[in-house]
């Protein structure tokens, strides 16, 4: 299994809605940078990939079922879909494991343990914060408390923190 054949299946998952699209190509291009440049191992980066590409996989039955894309809906709803997609593209079940526990995690902060799930967050953040049209004193607030590799940091002090 490839991140293409992920990719293909998340486009024609998300047929029609280029806001989700262009959000999970950021996020993955954001996130395999981040991976690549921290110099994290290939399974490490093969998981961080598929998993930035699949995050947030749970909103369309979140806005479905609760007329909400809330982060909490999204952890709650994602992993089923998930699991889903990836065993019918003949993924191994402990790595389905993996990416549905990041789907089931990539809003909450508070219990960060790995560094997939750092640069996860990290490459969401990166993205979100355009789309949602942060403040400056925003964003210092989130690079204190969430940012913690060197090139996740370099990357959000290059796009949104330079004078």
């Amino acid at each position: 299994m490839t991140c293409t054949e992920v990719c293909k299946k998340m486009i024609e998952y998300y047929k029609g809605d280029c806001k989700r699209i262009n959000h999970f190509l950021k996020v993955y291009s954001f996130a395999k940078t981040i991976g690549e440049a921290e110099n994290i191992t290939k399974e490490q980066q093969f998981l961080l990939e598929i998993s930035a590409l699949t995050h947030d996989i749970g909103i369309k039955i979140s806005e479905e079922k609760y007329n909400s894309s809330l982060g909490k809906y999204q952890e709650q709803e994602g992993p089923a879909v998930a699991e889903k997609m990836l065993s019918e593209l003949g993924f191994q079940q402990n790595f389905i494991k993996d990416v549905c526990y990041l789907i089931a995690h990539h809003h909450t902060y508070n219990n960060i343990d790995n560094i997939v799930y750092q640069i996860l967050i990290e490459a969401d953040f990166i993205v979100n914060i355009f789309e949602d049209n942060l403040t400056k004193k925003q964003i210092v607030k989130i690079q204190d408390k969430i940012f913690k590799t060197k090139t996740g940091n370099m990357i959000l002090e290059n796009m949104y923190l330079c004078e």
